[in-house]
């Protein structure tokens, strides 16, 4: 008899996540779709989802006319620069505030906390100056430095390491490890589940990051896949599909890595439970 009472509203959460996913996937079915329509389909009233003619033209148009490859090579670079650095960083941080005492420490902490809420425009401007006079600009120093540490990565693996025994440090200590052993050989391991969904939010972050590049980069040599995609778009006309052939480049990557990480990702999520 349960099972028949809550069947309504088990068809009404169902009906109510898939018009939810209708909704997300549907500018990108689009961009899909464009991306392999000609100028005539692009512009045919009303619009079709399915292109009349299919045409690979702008795939063939964006390797042979823009140098896709250099942006691509300076993305993963900088991403995974930045999400390996920052793993280690706000690991190493988390640790310190989830397992040992010093002075100020929840003050130190608080800090941290209260620069989530300064908006990273309001930032930008300074570590740009103090990145131009330390002669980094255009350099893959400059794309990846900024992004190294967050306050949020910082939250996060101090949330998922505060749960872990003490016991398990303790034991150690006594037979004679130094720190970084307990870190390297103890902690890290067991935060695996938080590492991996840390690493997905950083990577994605940073393989779709725009803005920064976009100022940090003063020669096109520099230029990460969405500030290249970006510059597609002509000064007096706009080849859409062609932009969109771009975003596909873009996106395909990052919807692969989800699919192979996500399993590592919903762990993390469930395990870390933002607790402490």
């Amino acid at each position: 008899m349960r099972l028949f009472r809550n069947a309504p509203a088990t068809v009404l959460v169902n009906l109510l996540l898939t018009i939810g996913l209708l909704c997300m996937s549907a500018p990108f079915v689009w961009m899909l779709s464009t991306s392999f329509k000609g100028t005539k389909d692009v512009f045919r009233y009303p619009p079709r989802l399915i292109p009349e003619v299919p045409t690979l033209t702008n795939y063939e148009k964006l390797f042979r006319t823009v140098n896709i490859a250099r942006p691509f090579i300076n993305t993963v670079v900088t991403a995974v620069s930045i999400t390996a650095l920052s793993l280690l960083i706000c690991s190493m941080a988390g640790y310190a505030f989830a397992k040992f005492d010093f002075p100020a420490k929840n003050v130190l902490f608080m800090g941290v906390l209260g620069t989530l809420m300064i908006p990273g425009q309001i930032t930008m401007i300074p570590v740009f100056l103090l990145l131009k006079k330390m002669g980094l600009l255009n350099t893959y120093s400059g794309l990846i430095l900024p992004g190294i540490a967050s306050a949020f990565g910082i939250f996060f693996m101090r949330q998922f390491i505060v749960t872990l025994p003490d016991e398990l440090m303790e034991a150690a200590r006594i037979d004679g490890a130094r720190e970084f052993f307990i870190f390297g050989r103890i902690v890290l391991p067991l935060c695996k589940p938080a590492l991996a969904t840390l690493g997905i939010l950083n990577f994605t972050g940073s393989w779709n990051n725009f803005l920064w590049p976009l100022i940090i980069s003063t020669d096109e040599s520099m230029y990460t896949l969405p500030v290249a995609v970006a510059n597609l778009a002509g000064q007096y006309a706009t080849e859409y599909g062609l932009q969109m052939a771009g975003s596909v480049v873009v996106i395909v990557p990052i919807v692969i890595f989800f699919m192979f990480a996500q399993r590592w990702f919903m762990e993390g999520v469930a395990l870390t439970g933002m607790k402490g």
